[in-house]
C-alpha cells in the first residue's frame, strides 16, 4: 500500500503546474493533501476521478482559499471522519480521517506559528490533538499519520539548526514532536534513513529550493502496531507543484 503525502500549497495552483500527470505516474493508493486552499465545490472533481481517484474527500476550512485537506483513494474506504469533533480545531479544515480494514489514514495540517497569536493557535492545537490522538489510538489501533507538521524534529531535519528562536524549529516544537512519537508513532523516513538529510520544504526566498536550504516539515508517522509492516519511506524533491515536495510511506499490506 502506498500511501503519499503532499502540502500543495493550493490545489488549484498545483493542478496548473502539472499535478495530475505526476499524480499518474506516481500512482499512490492513497494521497492525503494539506493546504488545498479551496472547497470542493470550486473545483472539477472529475479531473481526479479520470485520473484514478473515484473516492476523494475534502474538508475545508470555513474560510475560503485558506488551510483544508483533502484525501484521494482508489478503493472506497468503510468510513470517513471529517475533523475530530474539537470545534477550536475543526473550524480550519486541518483533520480527514479514511478508515480501512488493515490501516486508517489521516491527512494533517498543523497550524505554523507565524506570530504569537497563531504560536499560542498552534500550541493550544498540538495539546488537543495529542489528546485526541491518546484516545482515537485505543479504538484504532493501526493508524498513519501523515501531513505537514509544521516542525522540524531533529537537527538533521533543518538545514540551518541555529534557527532555535524561530517557530518549526522551537524547542517546545521538538519536545512536543519527541513525546508524540514516543506515545506510539514512528517517524517512517527517520526509522529506514537514519542518516539522510533531506527536506520537505523551502522557502520561496533566497533561491532556498535551488541551494536545498531546507526543512523537513513534512511526515508520515505510522503507528506502533503497523512497524513491521513498513516496506519504505522517502521524500520526492523532484516534484514541485509547491513550496513543499511530496513524501511518502509504502506499507506490506
Amino acid at each position: 500500500m502506498k500511501i503519499l503525502s503532499y502540502n500543495v500549497n493550493g490545489i488549484r495552483a498545483a493542478l496548473k503546474k502539472g499535478f495530475i500527470d505526476w499524480l499518474e505516474t506516481e500512482n499512490p493508493d492513497v494521497i492525503c493533501i494539506q493546504e488545498t486552499k479551496a472547497h470542493k465545490e470550486q473545483l472539477d472533481v472529475t479531473t481526479f476521478e479520470n485520473a484514478g481517484y473515484p473516492y476523494h474527500y475534502w474538508f475545508s476550512a470555513q474560510k475560503k482559499g485558506y488551510s483544508s485537506v483533502a484525501v484521494f483513494c482508489k478503493e472506497k474506504p468503510n468510513h470517513i471522519e471529517y475533523g475530530t469533533g474539537i470545534e477550536a480545531m475543526d473550524f480550519e479544515g486541518r483533520n480527514l480521517r479514511v478508515d480501512f480494514d488493515e490501516v486508517s489514514v489521516m491527512s494533517l495540517y498543523l497550524p505554523s506559528g507565524t506570530n504569537s497569536e497563531r504560536l499560542n493557535f498552534k500550541f493550544n492545537y498540538m495539546d488537543e490533538f495529542q489528546e485526541y490522538i491518546d484516545t482515537l489510538k485505543q479504538e484504532i489501533p493501526n493508524l498513519v499519520i501523515c501531513g505537514d507538521y509544521n516542525i522540524c524534529h531533529q537537527e538533521i531535519d533543518i538545514h540551518n539548526p541555529k534557527m532555535k528562536g524561530v517557530s518549526g524549529f522551537l524547542p517546545e516544537e521538538r519536545t512536543w514532536m519527541g513525546e508524540f512519537i514516543n506515545n506510539g508513532f514512528i517517524d517512517s523516513f527517520r526509522y529506514l534513513n537514519q542518516d539522510k538529510q533531506e527536506y520537505s520544504w523551502w522557502s520561496y526566498r533566497a533561491n532556498s529550493r535551488a541551494n536545498n536550504k531546507g526543512w523537513r516539515l513534512d511526515y508520515a508517522m505510522v503507528a506502533e502496531p503497523l512497524k513491521d509492516k513498513i516496506s519504505k519511506a522517502y521524500i520526492l524533491p523532484e516534484a514541485k507543484h509547491s513550496d513543499h515536495c511530496p513524501i511518502v510511506v509504502e506499507l506490506a499490506i
